[in-house]
């Protein structure tokens, strides 16, 4: 009977399970962004709450407004900026495709293996624009759904980030009793070594949180500067994928090198010579010097690592998974190098 009870009870544990990942299904997304978060702040935090004497409350709810200040409210307004760049930028794209293509420069001829394929297909649009509006009719639909797409994550990510700051509230105000229910539970599946990982783990976070992300803040902004200086159309639109793209480090030129040689057919030469040093100098430039600063040497991911969270994270998580993607692998990176490691071998 004993033994049956159990079963029973293992059962019906299990069933709870799957209950509530069922109902926590939707929310995962914010409630990872919301442990990072807090991680990420967490001796701000405790700064803060010292400062207010002890109002852990009080303390939790200031540095919910200004996650809400500093991240939601700048996306949403991002998204509804957005909107209203697409029109404008469309229409630059129609202008464009009126006045057609100008003819290669000599030098792509050159280029060995393509170059005189590429010489000639580029010449055949410039002399007859409707051979380019007909190669670029079956990618309309594409476009467009990918367009609606984009709009649709972005409203979800805009999402996210308000339940997230629901969430935070309550990892801020409750954390010192959640810290030490995961320290024990660490130490029954870790022990000894329970600590080390939990400070390994953290100052993961933390590091990879302020590189990521200050990172992209900082090249968005620059580059939202040197797009509106150039009059460049839908610079609020471009900054906001300069935001996203940052995380792969040949992500913004992917953005000002297409400006630049538009301002470039435009004319307007002398702006195209300051987006494209802007653009090396400044906007990529911050990766540079920037990220090294924000990331501690030991959280730095390989390469292959950070694309395949950047990918994995957006189709996991929407947009927010941009930065839960490469956050989630340094975690798992760093956890498994501090965990495998030994005295006198190196470390990955």
């Amino acid at each position: 009977m004993e033994r049956i009870e159990r079963i029973i009870l293992v059962v019906a544990l299990a069933l709870l399970g799957i209950a509530c990942f069922l109902v926590l299904r939707p929310f995962v997304s914010a409630v990872l962004w919301a442990v990072i978060v807090a991680l990420a702040t967490w001796p701000l935090f405790c700064r803060l709450r010292v400062a207010l004497k002890g109002r852990t409350s009080l303390a939790a709810g200031l540095m919910t407004l200004g996650f809400s200040l500093i991240l939601v409210v700048p996306l949403a307004l991002a998204a509804i900026g957005a909107v209203h760049s697409a029109g404008p930028a469309l229409k630059q794209v129609r202008e464009w495709m009126d006045r057609g293509v100008p003819n290669p420069p000599d030098w792509i001829a050159n280029v060995p293996a393509l170059g005189p394929w590429l010489h000639a297909r580029w010449q055949v649009f410039a002399d007859d624009g409707s051979q380019l509006v007909r190669a670029l009719a079956p990618l309309v639909d594409p476009a467009r759904e990918w367009a609606v797409a984009a709009a649709a994550g972005l409203a979800e990510g805009v999402f996210t980030l308000v339940i997230s700051a629901l969430i935070v509230f309550f990892f801020w105000r409750d954390g010192d009793v959640l810290s030490a229910r995961m320290q024990r539970m660490m130490e029954r599946v870790a022990g000894s070594r329970a600590s080390a990982l939990a400070d390994v783990a953290h100052g993961t976070i933390r590091s990879t949180v302020y590189g990521i992300l200050g990172t992209a803040v900082a090249q968005a902004v620059l580059a939202l500067i040197g797009y509106a200086l150039a009059g460049v159309p839908g610079a609020v639109l471009l900054g906001i994928a300069t935001f996203f793209l940052s995380v792969v480090p040949v992500g913004p030129p992917l953005l000002w090198l297409p400006a630049t040689y538009w301002l470039y057919d435009r004319g307007d030469t002398g702006w195209a010579v300051f987006l494209a040093i802007w653009g090396a100098a400044v906007v990529s430039g911050v990766d540079n010097f920037l990220k090294p600063i924000l990331i501690s040497r030991g959280s730095h991911l390989p390469f292959v690592l950070v694309l395949i969270g950047v990918l994995g994270g957006v189709m996991a998580f929407g947009f927010i998974g941009v930065f839960i993607g490469p956050t989630l692998l340094a975690v798992a990176f760093r956890l498994i190098d501090e965990w495998t490691s030994q005295p006198g071998l190196p470390r990955v």
